[in-house]
C-alpha cells in the first residue's frame, strides 16, 4: 500500500467538501444582483433592475474564473454557482418582464415568464448533469446568463429610449422574445462558450487594443449596444448548428461518392 496516495485521498474529499471565500463571493454578488433586480422590478425601476442582471453577469462570469486561476473549485461551489444562477438568470428576468410588459398580456404574459423559468430550470439542471461530459468550446443550448441579457437588455433598450406602449406592439415582441430565450435554453443549438480563453496565457498586443475598441463600443450606448450582442449571439447557435448539418450532409455525398466508386 503506497503511504502517500493515503494521505492524498483525504486531502483530496477536504477539498472537495471546502468552502473558499473568494470565488463564494463572487457568487454571493451574483445572487444579490438577481435579488435586487427583483426589488427594483417591483419598485418600478425597471433599468436599475435590467442593469442589476447585467451585474450578476459580471460577477458569474468572475467566480469560475477565479476558482480555476486560484485552484478553489469545490462541489459546494458549483452548487452554490449554479442555485444563483437560478435566481438571476432564471426568476429575476421573467419577473422583470412580467412586471414591465407581460402583466397587460394576462395569462398569456405569466406563461411566457414561466415558460422562461423553466427552459433556465431545465438549462441548469442539464448543464450540471453533464458536467465532465459535454465540449467545452460550446454550451449545449443557449447559455442562461445570455438569456437573462437578451430579455433584461431589451428591457433596458426599451426603458431607455422610452419607447411607447400605446400601439400594443412592445408587449407581443417581449412575449415573443421571452418565449424564445426559454426554448433556445433548451435547445441542442451550439453556441460558443468562451472557455478556451485563458486569463493567464499571454496575449498579442493587438489583443488589447481590440479590448479598449470594444469597451468603447459599448460604453457609446450600453442599452443598444449590449442588446444588439446578445440578439447576435443568440442567433449564432443556430447558424453554427446549419452549418454543422450542411457539412455532415456534403461530408455524407462524399462518402457515398466513395462508395460509388469502388463499387460500379
Amino acid at each position: 500500500m503506497n503511504p502517500q496516495s493515503d494521505h492524498s485521498m483525504p486531502d483530496e474529499r477536504q477539498r472537495r467538501r471546502s468552502i473558499y471565500l473568494l470565488p463564494n463571493a463572487f457568487t454571493t454578488a451574483n445572487l444579490f444582483s438577481g435579488f435586487y433586480a427583483v426589488v427594483q422590478s417591483m419598485n418600478q425601476h425597471f433599468e436599475v433592475a435590467a442593469i442589476a442582471i447585467f451585474l450578476a453577469m459580471v460577477f458569474d462570469s468572475m467566480d469560475g474564473r477565479v476558482a480555476r486561476l486560484t485552484h478553489t473549485q469545490s462541489a459546494f461551489g458549483e452548487q452554490y454557482d449554479s442555485l444563483a444562477d437560478m435566481i438571476s438568470f432564471g426568476m429575476a428576468p421573467a419577473l422583470v418582464m412580467y412586471e414591465w410588459s407581460l402583466q397587460g398580456l394576462g395569462r398569456w404574459g405569466w406563461l411566457a415568464a414561466f415558460v422562461y423559468v423553466v427552459g433556465a430550470a431545465l438549462r441548469l439542471a442539464r448543464f450540471n448533469a453533464n458536467i465532465g461530459k459535454v465540449d467545452k468550446q460550446y454550451f449545449q443550448g443557449l447559455p442562461s446568463p445570455a438569456a437573462a441579457a437578451l430579455v433584461a437588455g431589451f428591457v433596458w433598450l426599451s426603458v431607455d429610449n422610452k419607447l411607447s406602449f400605446s400601439d400594443g406592439l412592445i408587449p407581443w415582441v417581449a412575449f415573443g422574445l421571452t418565449i424564445y430565450a426559454g426554448v433556445a435554453m433548451v435547445s441542442n443549438a451550439p453556441f460558443f462558450s468562451g472557455k478556451s480563453f485563458a486569463l493567464g496565457r499571454s496575449v498579442p498586443f493587438w489583443v488589447m487594443l481590440l479590448l479598449v475598441a470594444v469597451f468603447v463600443f459599448v460604453s457609446s450606448d450600453p442599452p443598444v449596444v449590449l442588446f444588439a450582442l446578445f440578439v447576435l449571439y443568440s442567433l449564432s447557435g443556430w447558424l453554427i448548428w446549419l452549418w454543422r448539418v450542411r457539412r455532415a450532409r456534403r461530408l455524407g455525398q462524399r462518402m457515398r461518392g466513395l462508395d460509388t466508386d469502388r463499387n460500379p
